[in-house]
């Protein structure tokens, strides 16, 4: 099968368009012919070898978000059959090689795709998606009234937090450059702030959440947005160091967090795509033979909502 494959760390070249042999599901296991792939940051930190390669080893393929058809079912499985319309992301943060025109993997990591979605949006569902589900709803707990600050809300996992956060009551913030706002708006974010203008911490006061997808100096500054109680969920804790002890410091709470694979999940995001409190963007979609490009413009950071590979010869 036709696989995006990295032999060594690097830059977008590593990434080399080769054939691997066609995995097979196991015990528990279901194997999706896979449709379209959805690319995410955490891709390309993962290339440059500065992200989880304590559990990679090279040669690896690529990817984690994947939207398909299961072609086969391993022993024990009952939750899908053959034909099924599934997305998911299986294996997180160990190879699952979604950027592939196979992939095999455990059946509780995908869920049924629900008809309102094509394959382009269902594959750059999962990874963003799972992401701002269980920061909002599993770890910060939101609820009714609330206000919630959702940093970069413009990208994969931005956009969909803006609007999980809303489905859960929240009243929502969210910072893009001033271009973006419009876009955030249609989401249903209540207020919007240009952070390359405004000072995000002197905008926004006494929120009871925020949801940071940066780290460093952005992480300990989006600390100050908080009421005092309130909490900051980071997916970029371990690269800002002294974000617990300003948090005690200053009477709020914080949290690093990595997503994990979750049938479940994937099932409540669904639900909100079929009663239409959630939709993917996706910005622009590539054939697989162009990962090297996705990777390119996701670093840029301008990317609003998801970039997707068509992996389907023909998709």
């Amino acid at each position: 099968m036709r696989a995006i494959q990295q032999r060594e760390w690097g830059g977008p070249e590593m990434l080399q368009l080769v054939e691997v042999e066609q995995p097979q599901p196991g015990p528990g296991e279901v194997l999706v012919r896979v449709i379209a792939a959805g690319v995410n940051p955490v891709d390309y930190y993962t290339r440059e070898g500065r992200a989880y390669n304590r559990v990679l080893t090279l040669p690896f393929v690529h990817g984690w978000d994947a939207s398909g058809i299961v072609a086969a079912v391993g022993y024990g499985v009952t939750r899908f059959r053959p034909g099924d319309r599934v997305f998911g992301m299986p294996q997180f943060p160990r190879e699952a090689g979604a950027y592939a025109e196979y992939v095999a993997a455990p059946a509780r990591h995908f869920a049924l795709m629900p008809e309102e979605l094509g394959f382009a949006e269902a594959a750059g569902l999962p990874l963003a998606g799972l992401t701002a589900w269980q920061m909002l709803v599993e770890v910060a707990k939101v609820t009714v009234g609330q206000r919630v600050l959702v940093a970069g809300a413009a990208g994969g996992v931005g956009h969909l937090a803006i609007q999980v956060a809303k489905a859960r009551g929240a009243h929502v913030i969210g910072t893009a450059r001033a271009t973006k706002h419009a876009f955030l708006r249609e989401l249903g974010a209540d207020e919007t702030v240009d952070y390359t203008v405004s000072d995000v911490a002197a905008e926004v006061r006494d929120a009871d959440v925020v949801i940071q997808m940066f780290g460093g100096e952005h992480g300990l500054g989006a600390l100050e947005s908080l009421r005092r109680g309130g909490i900051l969920v980071s997916g970029q804790a371990a690269w800002t160091p002294g974000l617990l002890e300003r948090a005690d410091e200053l009477g709020v709470r914080a949290t690093g967090y990595l997503v994990d694979p979750d049938g479940a999940g994937l099932e409540a995001l669904a639900d909100l795509v079929r009663t239409r409190q959630l939709r993917v963007h996706v910005d622009q979609e590539l054939p697989l033979a162009e990962a090297a490009k996705a990777h390119e413009l996701i670093a840029q950071g301008r990317t609003a909502g998801k970039i997707v590979l068509n992996v389907a010869e023909g998709a």
